[in-house]
């Protein structure tokens, strides 16, 4: 990883209204500023869905990427907790929980999400003050 690159990435469903609103919790929280974004539908997400070999309709799913390392899925949520900190940290002890159960629960919301949450249009664009931690 070159310097001064970020260290940790979240790749999101950009007009899912359950991902636009995790990726808002996570900037409210985020202190530190640890986390940068990219929506899945954008150039960011198409450089990385190429990089690490992922089919083009990899929508379904919120990444990770720490480093060179790519996390998906409750993996991929659980380790986002746990570099989040404070309480929040706590959530990785899930990880105990074996990860096709803990993937399967994923899958039912992921599969559930637009209809639950509902979606939107078009990708959510973030305020001007956010706009520096998405990587587009």
């Amino acid at each position: 990883m070159a310097e001064g690159a970020p260290q940790y990435i979240i790749l999101f469903d950009g007009v899912c209204n359950l991902c636009t609103g995790s990726v808002q919790f996570i900037l409210k929280r985020d202190k530190k500023k640890k986390f940068f974004f990219g929506s899945l539908q954008g150039q960011t997400g198409q450089d990385y869905r190429r990089k690490f070999q992922l089919p083009a309709n990899t929508i379904n799913s919120f990444m990770l990427i720490e480093g060179e390392k790519l996390y998906t899925r409750s993996t991929a949520a659980l380790r986002m907790a746990r570099h989040l900190g404070g309480g929040w940290s706590l959530l990785y002890a899930f990880t105990i929980v074996p990860r096709f159960i803990r993937d399967a629960v994923y899958d039912l919301i992921a599969r559930n999400r637009y209809r639950w949450f509902g979606q939107k249009e078009a990708c959510w664009l973030p305020t001007p003050e956010l706009r520096s931690r998405f990587l587009e």
